[in-house]
C-alpha cells in the first residue's frame, strides 16, 4: 500500500469513529427493522432474493446489512479496517449475515476469484479513486455474465457551489487531486444520516486524496469497460447528505433546494449489465 492510500485509510478510520459516535445502538435499530436504504437504490437494484452481491466501498456496513436483510448474499469490501471491523460486529449483533473484507477496492477487483450477480456502489465512492477506467474494468471482471452494476452517487456538480449556491468552490473540470481530511458529514447532515444524539467529534487532520470525476467520465468508463448502460437517472435531491446549508430537509431524509430556487441535479444513478 503506497503512502497516499495508507493516509486515505487512516483518514477514513478516523472519520468512521466520528460518524458512528452519533448513531446510537445501530444493531438494535437494525433488529427493529430500521431501514437506511432509499427508494432510488432499491428501484435500480430490483428483487434481491438469493442474488450474490458485492458492495464496493461499503463503509461501515449499514447499507450492506439492509441489502442482506432483503435477501441478497452480500460481501462488503472497504479500505478502512475500522469500518470493516465495525461492520463485522454490527452483523453479529444485529443477527443479519453478511461477509466483509478489508482491501483497497481496485486491487481487490483485480485479484478476487469470486463472481457476482450484482456489483453495488453508492454515495461518495469513486471520488477517492484516481483511475476510473481501472475501477470499471474491475467491476466488469467480477460480474458474472448477465450480472449488473448499480451505482448511485452524488452529482459532481454539487462540489462546485457553496452554502449559498454560488459557484465559488471546485472547478467541475479540475484534474488535479484534492487533499483534505474526511469530514464529519454525518454530524453535519443530522437525522437524515441517522444522528440520534451528537457524540464526540474529534477533528480529523489526516489528509485524504480525492479526485473530481465528471458525469461524462464516469459513464464513459463504465461503457468502455464493456458494460451496457441500461439506465442513467438524475435526481433533484440529495439522499441523507446535506450539500449546502440552505438546503431543506424533508421527512423522507432527503435534502432539497429551497422553494423557488431553480433546481440542479444533486445525485445520479446508473444501471448497467455485462453481456452474456
Amino acid at each position: 500500500m503506497d503512502d497516499a492510500t495508507d493516509s486515505l485509510r487512516r483518514s477514513w478510520n478516523h472519520a468512521t469513529r466520528n460518524h458512528n459516535a452519533h448513531k446510537g445502538d445501530q444493531a438494535k435499530l437494525l433488529r427493529e427493522g430500521h431501514e437506511v436504504l432509499f427508494d432510488e437504490e432499491l428501484t435500480l437494484l430490483g428483487d434481491l432474493t438469493g442474488k450474490s452481491l458485492v458492495h464496493l466501498q461499503c463503509n461501515a456496513g449499514q447499507d450492506s446489512l439492509c441489502l442482506a436483510r432483503r435477501g441478497a448474499k452480500v460481501l462488503g469490501v472497504d479500505l478502512s479496517d475500522e469500518a470493516i471491523t465495525f461492520a463485522q460486529q454490527l452483523s453479529r449483533e444485529s443477527g443479519i449475515h453478511a461477509r466483509f473484507v478489508q482491501h483497497e477496492v481496485c486491487d481487490w477487483l483485480e485479484s478476487t476469484e469470486e463472481r457476482f450477480e450484482i456489483a453495488f456502489s453508492s454515495y461518495g465512492t469513486t471520488g477517492w479513486l484516481p483511475d476510473l477506467d481501472r475501477w470499471a474494468r474491475g467491476v466488469h471482471r467480477v460480474l458474472a455474465p448477465g450480472g449488473m452494476l448499480v451505482y448511485l452517487e452524488f452529482h459532481p456538480l454539487r462540489w462546485s457551489f457553496d452554502d449559498t449556491l454560488a459557484l465559488t468552490k471546485d472547478d467541475y473540470f479540475e484534474t488535479r487531486p484534492f487533499l483534505d481530511p474526511v469530514g464529519d458529514y454525518v454530524l453535519e447532515s443530522g437525522a437524515a444520516l441517522g444522528v440520534i444524539a451528537p457524540g464526540e467529534s474529534v477533528k480529523n487532520e489526516i489528509p485524504a486524496t480525492s479526485w473530481q470525476h465528471g458525469l461524462g467520465q464516469i459513464v464513459t468508463a463504465i461503457a468502455q469497460a464493456g458494460l451496457v448502460i441500461d439506465r442513467l437517472e438524475e435526481y433533484p435531491h440529495s439522499n441523507g447528505s446535506r450539500p449546502a446549508a440552505c438546503m431543506v430537509l424533508g421527512n423522507d431524509r432527503r435534502y432539497r433546494f429551497p422553494e423557488g430556487t431553480p433546481r440542479l441535479p444533486l445525485m445520479f444513478g446508473v444501471r448497467a449489465h455485462k453481456p452474456r
